[in-house]
């Protein structure tokens, strides 16, 4: 089905976002997210040239888009800066659980089903068992305050997947206008707040690899998905995204797959199965 083909695109795409952000965590996060998003909003350059209508959306959907783009990539990484990044990374991964828990906030005509709550239960204790894990295996120990801001991220990465569907539809080359004002606000962030640094060429390596890539075309890529298919259906596929992401980024890391680290993990990806399980989701009044 092409909406899976392109779900598995964004997804396969994603699973570099959290090893490319350690790789490069040396560069204040306003300056990372902004370049990033803007060489990932050249992508569309192609689509408004054919047509200038591509970015004419209401104002409220270009809210929508810089919050959502900016706003996670932001909290991500300064969650990945403050807190062990393998799990903060698990944390920041109960986004595709809370898109289930919150259909029935943002969506009508859906109601949240035992099996849900269940499965909140489970993926919430897995986020429980990652910062458990990190306060045994790092140097120092304890709770990081760097989970908040990895949870907060998730929060707003499945709220912007959600009230997407509730908005005017628009081109999903209109993905470019939000990445290309979220990275000029992240600029404009770093001027102000930020000490200024030199790049190198393997930061501008990198940079070029995270802006096309996980914060460039996975974004046109998932929305397109959502565009053509089941957004339940959709979200099955993007739970393999913590599973790949975590692995690579075990394998950069040189950290051992821990027994907390692994249950964690089985528990947030069982958690996101059995909150999208077939008859979980099913419209109030049924």
């Amino acid at each position: 089905m092409p909406a899976n083909f392109y779900a598995l695109g964004a997804i396969a795409l994603w699973v570099s976002l959290a090893a490319l952000g350690v790789a490069l965590q040396h560069i204040p996060p306003f300056l990372l997210t902004g370049i990033s998003l803007l060489m990932g909003s050249l992508l569309a350059l192609p689509f408004v040239l054919k047509d200038r209508r591509a970015w004419q959306v209401p104002a409220s959907t270009l809210a929508l888009g810089v919050g959502g783009l900016f706003g996670y990539h932001f909290l991500l990484f300064i969650a990945l800066r403050h807190a062990p990044a393998v799990e903060a990374h698990l944390v920041n991964y109960l986004w595709p659980l809370l898109m289930v828990v919150l259909a029935p906030l943002f969506l009508p005509g859906i109601r949240l089903q035992a099996l849900q709550v269940v499965a909140a239960l489970l993926g919430f204790a897995g986020a429980a068992m990652a910062i458990l894990g990190a306060s045994q295996s790092t140097a120092g120990g304890g709770w990081s305050w760097g989970f908040v801001p990895a949870l907060a991220s998730a929060f707003i990465w499945a709220s912007y997947s959600l009230l997407t569907q509730r908005v005017k539809p628009f081109p999903t080359a209109a993905i470019g206008l939000f990445g290309l004002v979220s990275g000029l606000l992240s600029l404009l962030c770093h001027w102000a707040l930020e000490p200024q640094v030199a790049l190198g060429g393997r930061d501008w390596g990198l940079l070029a690899v995270m802006g096309l890539g996980p914060l460039g075309a996975a974004f046109f890529l998932w929305d397109k998905a959502l565009k053509l298919g089941d957004a339940r259906q959709i979200g099955i596929f993007s739970y393999l995204t913590p599973l790949g992401s975590t692995a690579l980024l075990l394998l950069v890391s040189g950290r051992p797959l821990s027994w907390s680290i692994g249950l964690a993990a089985t528990l947030i990806l069982g958690a996101a199965a059995l909150g999208t399980w077939p008859g979980s989701a099913r419209p109030a009044g049924t």
